[in-house]
């Protein structure tokens, strides 16, 4: 997940832009691989993380890119964002519920028990508001208006 990535100063701005952007938008690709699998939390974490390595080097590099553009990409990028986070709230908060169950008295179980399953219903109700998102991103091209815009940073530069 998310490797540093270097800079070079000496490097034209445009063209850093282009290249950090295609990498952040790869690393984008390469978390959504089973994130929607509710057994393995972790994977919405990662995802949610690498939405928001990408958003902040849209919003670093954005002079680089087509105004319009821009802004319709970042705004999907904030959408796949929000819903990760949706997902990623309840996911939390049933990992926290289950280690209180599990040292909790047997007496405070069946409430504990209780939450945990409204969570999970939570869970299971954001899980698919991200598989929606998901499939509009698939569906606008999300990727591929990525690489059009470092294509377009790096036009400018030429």
């Amino acid at each position: 997940m998310g490797r540093e990535i270097e800079a070079d100063p000496a490097e034209p701005f445009a063209l850093a832009a282009a290249r950090i952007v295609r990498l952040r938008a790869a690393e984008l690709d390469a978390e959504s691989d089973g994130v929607l699998d509710t057994a393995d939390i972790e994977r919405v974490h990662d995802m949610r993380v690498a939405t928001r390595r990408l958003r902040a080097v849209l919003e670093i590099f954005a002079p680089c890119f087509p105004k319009a553009d821009y802004k319709a990409v970042l705004t999907d990028v904030k959408a796949l964002a929000d819903a990760l986070g949706e997902r990623r709230d309840p996911d939390v908060q049933i990992a926290a519920m289950e280690a209180l169950s599990a040292a909790a008295p047997a007496a405070a179980r069946p409430g504990i028990a209780l939450v945990t399953g409204r969570l999970k219903t939570r869970q299971e109700q954001s899980n698919a508001a991200l598989a929606a998102a998901l499939d509009a991103a698939r569906e606008h091209d999300l990727h591929g208006r990525l690489g059009a815009l470092a294509d377009a940073a790096e036009a400018g530069v030429a």
